[in-house]
């Protein structure tokens, strides 16, 4: 796992836009596999910037989604469809067809878990999957206590998720879903390579339990230690925890230009 730490959460969103622009240099029609909620949007924001001014050429990218709530309709602002719709697709000129996403609102869910974790597959697998960390270092909607080796299913929401997730829902938690459809840790390890972006000294625990703990399912994201090319990108705040912060530096300013991100 390599970490990486910048100043602020807008170098983490152009450090990881960089890696994505090299990745489709490399691969045009590169499987990106892409995260919602406040963390990711400098990500985005940065790579929208390089399609617009020309620097990527993104038009034959896929995007796939790593997680979506169940019951709430396709059209709903806060469905992760939407959201996505909304914050990668139209922003980088692509088009609905390019979009793949488990269906939260199919009649039958565990059906749509399965067909999805095979759509990811047979489209070639993931090649660069964003995700974010929740407080208590869930991953996706695989809160505490998942399968290190789950596949892509159902999961109840534990409360502090749900309360975490109500600023999007006008802060009423009653609207948060109860259940989503997530991508399971097994098949976050399956992506060629995993890139966690966190930001925010709330986030500084869940980061050293992620990096420096145990692999245990209680911190879901300890998981990516499994991983051969993981990497995490941290702000000032968010590795205010770190033992090894300095080393991290370290090593990160001596890596040759020609390994990436």
């Amino acid at each position: 796992m390599e970490v990486v730490i910048v100043p602020d959460a807008t170098a983490g969103g152009e450090l990881i836009a960089e890696a994505i622009a090299a990745l489709i240099g490399r691969k045009p029609d590169a499987l990106l596999g892409v995260a919602t909620g406040s963390t990711p949007l400098p990500i985005y924001r940065a790579l929208a910037a390089k399609v617009a001014s020309g620097a990527v050429d993104a038009s034959r990218a896929r995007i796939c989604q790593l997680d979506e709530y169940v019951g709430l309709p396709a059209g709903h602002p806060e469905s992760y469809r939407s959201v996505v719709l909304r914050e990668v697709i139209e922003p980088l000129g692509l088009s609905e067809a390019s979009f793949m996403g488990p269906d939260g609102s199919a009649e039958d869910v565990q059906a749509a878990c399965e067909a999805y974790d095979r759509a990811l597959a047979e489209a070639g697998g993931v090649d660069l999957q964003l995700l974010g960390i929740g407080t208590d270092g869930h991953i996706g909607f695989n809160e505490p206590c998942s399968s290190l080796a789950s596949r892509t299913r159902i999961k109840t929401l534990t409360q502090q998720t749900r309360i975490d997730n109500a600023r999007f829902f006008d802060d009423d938690i009653e609207q948060v879903p109860h259940h989503v459809i997530t991508q399971g840790i097994g098949t976050i390890l399956d992506s060629r390579h995993p890139i966690l972006l966190a930001t925010g000294e709330g986030k500084a625990e869940a980061v050293a339990q992620t990096v420096e703990g145990p692999i245990a399912s209680i911190v879901p994201a300890s998981a990516l230690q499994l991983h051969p090319h993981a990497t995490v990108v941290v702000d000032e705040a968010a590795a205010s925890k770190l033992k090894l912060a300095d080393y991290f530096r370290a090593t990160y300013a001596a890596k040759p230009g020609w390994q990436g991100l």
